[in-house]
This record gives C-alpha cells, sequence and structure tokens, in this order.
C-alpha cells in the first residue's frame, strides 16, 4: 500500500495549498491589493512653516495715528511750502489708497487742494518705521511776500489721507503764510527730499 498512502499525502497537501491561496485572496482586495484601514495623506508642508507673505497690494494702509506731521516753508522758495510725515509705528504702511494728501485751507467747505499730476511717482511711497514722506504745496500766494484780494494768511490747515476721512489739523513753522485756496496745488507724496523739491 505504499503507493495509496503517498497519493493521500499528496491529496492532503494540495487541498492544504488551496485553502491557503483562498484565505490570501479573500484578504485582498478586488484588484490584489492588501485592504486596510484607509488613511488621508496629508500635503507637504510649505515654505518653514512661518505664517505665510502677505499677498502684493495688501500693505496695511498709512493712518494718521502711525504718522507725525510737519510743515513749514520750504527754503528759499517763497512760494512753496513742505508737508512731512513720518511713520512712527512698528509696521511699514503705503500710500497706494490716496497717493497725494488732501489739504483744505480754511473751512470744511473747501475743496481739497488739486494735486500736480505730473508729480505722481511710479509706485505708491511706501514707508518703513522711522521713514519720511514729502509733499510740496505750491502756495499761490507767493509765500509770506504774496498779495492780493484772494490771499489768505494761514497758520494752519487741514490734512486728510483719504477722501471721507477727517482732517488733522497741521501747524506752520514760520506762520503765517499767504496763501491762494483756489490757484494752491499740492505734490503727490513724494519718497525724498530732493524729489520734493523739483515742485
Amino acid at each position: 500500500m505504499p503507493f495509496t498512502a503517498t497519493l493521500s499525502r499528496v491529496v492532503v497537501a494540495g487541498l492544504l495549498v488551496a485553502a491557503a491561496l483562498a484565505l490570501a485572496t479573500a484578504c485582498r482586495g478586488y484588484d490584489g491589493r492588501a485592504d486596510g484601514p484607509v488613511t488621508a495623506v496629508s500635503p507637504p508642508p510649505s515654505g518653514d512653516g512661518r505664517n505665510p507673505r502677505p499677498a502684493p497690494g495688501s500693505q496695511t494702509a498709512c493712518a494718521p495715528d502711525m504718522l507725525r506731521f510737519h510743515a513749514g516753508p520750504l527754503p528759499r522758495r517763497d512760494d512753496r511750502m513742505l508737508l512731512t510725515v513720518t511713520n512712527i509705528s512698528n509696521r511699514t504702511c503705503d500710500f497706494a489708497a490716496m497717493r497725494y494728501p488732501l489739504l483744505r485751507f480754511g473751512d470744511g467747505r473747501q475743496a481739497p487742494l488739486r494735486a500736480i499730476g505730473a508729480s505722481r511717482p511710479l509706485t505708491p511711497v511706501l514707508l518703513k518705521p522711522d521713514a519720511t514722506a514729502y509733499a510740496t504745496v505750491a502756495t499761490g500766494a507767493g509765500g509770506r511776500g504774496g498779495a492780493g484780494h484772494r490771499h489768505h494768511r494761514i497758520s494752519q490747515f487741514g490734512v486728510a489721507l483719504a477722501a471721507r476721512a477727517a482732517p488733522i489739523q497741521v501747524g506752520l513753522d514760520g506762520a503765517p503764510v499767504r496763501v491762494d485756496p483756489h490757484t494752491a496745488t499740492v505734490t503727490y507724496w513724494q519718497p525724498s527730499l530732493a524729489a520734493a523739491r523739483k515742485w
């Protein structure tokens, strides 16, 4: 009976192999991959983990409480005044929203001075902490030596940084100064004194 015993052992071994294959197939998905819990894959981190940089154009607008204002006659220019603003905050700001100061000589009913279009810089002035921007005012009245029935003598004037903002009253060094509210003009904000003096 050696042949019968050997055949029995072969049959048993074949059945064991078939059972093992069936068990392995049951533990796999229909595509042959092993089943298991689904795990969400997080996207790879970007950058160095710090806050993202602000998008272009999202710079903080300069506000009156961030600035120190100063105004006075422009040396050797009797018909010019110089307005300066210095960033006294710890944030960088810009004048992208309103690129020139809105000045009023007199009461709030008067329209702001016209801006000198040719003085507009290619890009808005950016003010880092402790940096200064400049605007030149053409008084239209020959400064302190001017004369005429339309001229006014002022010792302060209103400055606004936005169309509907309340003006800040800025005192004038060397006041009073003669101005003509009807013909006076102002430059756009300039990044340097040299640029402001050109006007």
